[in-house]
């Protein structure tokens, strides 16, 4: 089913809004599944709308929605549109400090808050936002001085619309596809974060050029557990809209496996850790499995990955194979699918790279996993795989309307309808964004093959350059070490050294399973990493890796971590990018420590 013909994102609104679906959208309340219809959808988002203009909220101003994913975040979004207003995504994983940095930098006259969390934050930086006029809670604020219910909000605005019916459609004939229609920080793994200024026709475009290559409709659900403040996830809810299909919210990240069982999605949006994640905990399970188990485990999975090389490159696949294939899927695959819920159908794949390895598994079990590639300043899709076209271990060809070259620093230059205007009040920065010929500079380094599929290799402010002046892009290596069995997270140092080190984030769940079967007991994850035994294994893995690798791409050096990196740590993103100046600096201590006994080993040879 192709994008429905729209100018701007007020249209995917309407469309899906006369849709008459009981389930539009659905959410868990109080343990249970509930659904939002489409007549109620419609009914609190202009409701909402008129609300908003009854608090002064006019054109261009600016209306923050700090809130996981539940029904009255598209409410929110959409009723800040049809006042031809700007609302600002923000982070839940975000503390006070960045919030107030945020509604600040934006001059937020207005922020939506899910509930008492959230709330409590918001209102301790309250009294340092100047711009900021109301506050409205979706849950009960709980006698919060000041604070407005959402619902009470929906009443103002359906008084309103009592009087003057036309209102709200009124509202909406104004808004033209340049509007502004939203400001999305990025994440500041570089650096202070910048609002991204993004219009209709942005996004819009975005959702017609992609929707042309994944068709749903209304018969079918979408699972979405992404923040909705990521530009991913965002774009991808706009395109649900756009084709009527059912929109689940997952309660969260933590309970992802049961809510794939209780809503059985055709297909969803996520990024790369997630896939790593699912991956790991079959191989978790396969780890503990009797031997035959295991055997039948790799010869699956071997057939899985012969077939997806054959599908890949468009060559038949032999009758033998497909034999193969059927008893593995029934002896292996089923049970990653039953996983999914059954009736899964695909899965987009983007925000950072995905591992060969990882990609290749899920194909090799039928899991269509397409990846794409964008960035939050392009709304955000640029290339992607799509059925019929996809090349595992490149990020797919440009979309309609995009086009990308390669300057001569490797770097990946794009110019498209999807791009923004411009960072929130950054004209410095918005210009070091363009090349003189009005292409914008993603900061990413790639490659694009003969046959138009785009390859990254990393980002360019993220590339090492060792003592001796050698470019070395971290991802790929990363990438090969969380890999391997007893690696659930790697980071890259090396910047100005002599070699290439490693801070590492053990899987656990193998490593105690090795431990059980080796006689070796620890209490703790602490105490499993000092010892000499698990030092040992860990550094075959690490061998393993290298491989024959020249010598300054080689590891010499690596610490154990006994806590993987986090939002709440600081080391992630709230999109679960690696922030390595944090961790540069918050490991300091472990970072000196491996190159000082690394420098006493060769004093000693010496």
């Amino acid at each position: 089913m192709e994008a429905l013909p729209a100018r701007t994102l007020l249209d995917y609104f309407a469309y899906a809004v006369s849709s008459g679906k009981p389930d539009l959208l659905v959410s868990k309340v109080r343990g249970a599944w509930t659904p939002v219809s489409a007549a109620e959808f419609g009914r609190k988002t202009r409701g909402f709308a008129l609300g908003l203009a009854s608090l002064g909220v006019d054109r261009r101003d600016r209306v923050a929605i700090l809130s996981e994913n539940r029904p009255e975040w598209p409410m929110a979004d959409f009723a800040t549109l049809a006042l031809g207003a700007v609302s600002v995504p923000v982070y839940t994983s975000y503390l006070p400090p960045q919030i107030e940095y945020l509604l600040n930098d934006s001059s937020a006259k207005v922020v939506v808050v899910s509930g008492a969390f959230e709330l409590a934050k918001v209102l301790e930086v309250a009294p340092s936002c100047p711009s900021l006029k109301h506050v409205i809670s979706i849950e009960d604020p709980d006698g919060a001085p000041g604070v407005i219910l959402f619902d009470e909000v929906v009443r103002r605005g359906e008084q309103v619309l009592s009087v003057d019916p036309t209102a709200f459609d009124e509202r909406v004939k104004a808004i033209v596809p340049t509007d502004q229609a939203t400001m999305i920080y990025t994440s500041g793994t570089t650096g202070e974060p910048k609002g991204a200024v993004l219009s209709h026709q942005n996004f819009v475009s975005n959702v017609v050029a992609t929707s042309q290559y994944y068709p749903s409709g209304p018969t079918e659900v979408a699972l979405s557990f992404l923040p909705l403040a990521h530009v991913f996830e965002r774009m991808a809810d706009y395109t649900y809209f756009s084709q009527r299909a059912t929109i689940t919210y997952a309660e969260s990240i933590e309970k992802l496996s049961e809510n794939f069982l209780e809503v059985r999605p055709h297909f969803f949006a996520a990024v790369p850790r997630v896939y790593e994640k699912m991956l790991a905990r079959v191989q978790a399970a396969v780890e503990q499995a009797p031997p035959i188990r295991q055997k039948i485990f790799a010869w699956g999975t071997g057939v899985g990955a012969e077939r997806a090389r054959l599908l890949q490159r468009h060559e038949p696949v032999p009758f033998f194979l497909k034999l193969q294939y059927k008893l593995a899927d029934k002896l292996v695959f089923s049970k990653v699918k039953a996983r999914l819920g059954g009736r899964f159908r695909f899965a987009i794949s983007g925000g950072a790279p995905l591992g060969r390895e990882t990609a290749e598994f899920f194909w090799g079990a039928g899991v269509e996993v397409y990846e794409g590639y964008g960035l939050t300043e392009t709304s955000p899709v640029l290339t992607c795989n799509r059925p019929g076209a996809w090349k595992l271990g490149s990020v797919g060809r440009p979309i309609d309307g995009v086009k990308i070259v390669i300057a001569a620093d490797g770097e990946v230059l794009v110019k498209g309808p999807n791009v923004m205007e411009g960072y929130w009040r950054k004209p410095e920065e918005t210009a070091k964004s363009f090349d003189a010929d009005g292409w914008f500079k993603t900061g990413d380094i790639g490659r694009i093959d003969d046959e138009g599929y785009l390859t990254l290799t990393d980002r360019k402010k993220e590339i090492i350059v060792n003592a001796y002046g050698k470019n070395i892009a971290p991802a790929p290596i990363e990438g090969a070490l969380k890999m391997t069995r007893y690696i659930a997270s790697a980071v890259l140092i090396g910047d100005r050294r002599k070699f290439l080190s490693a801070l590492i984030v053990p899987n656990f769940d193998n490593l105690k399973t090795w431990a059980a079967t080796h006689g070796v007991t620890a209490t703790s994850p602490a105490e499993l990493i000092k010892l000499p035994q698990v030092r040992a294994l860990l550094q075959g893995t690490i061998d393993f890796a290298n491989g024959s690798e020249p010598s300054e791409y080689r590891i010499k050096a690596f610490s154990l971590l006994a806590n993987d990196f986090s939002i709440d740590g600081g080391e992630l993103t709230p999109t679960l990018k690696v922030k390595r100046r944090v961790i540069a600096q918050k490991y300091r201590k472990e970072i000196d420590e491996m190159y000082a006994a690394a420098a006493e080993s060769e004093d000693a040879a010496s």
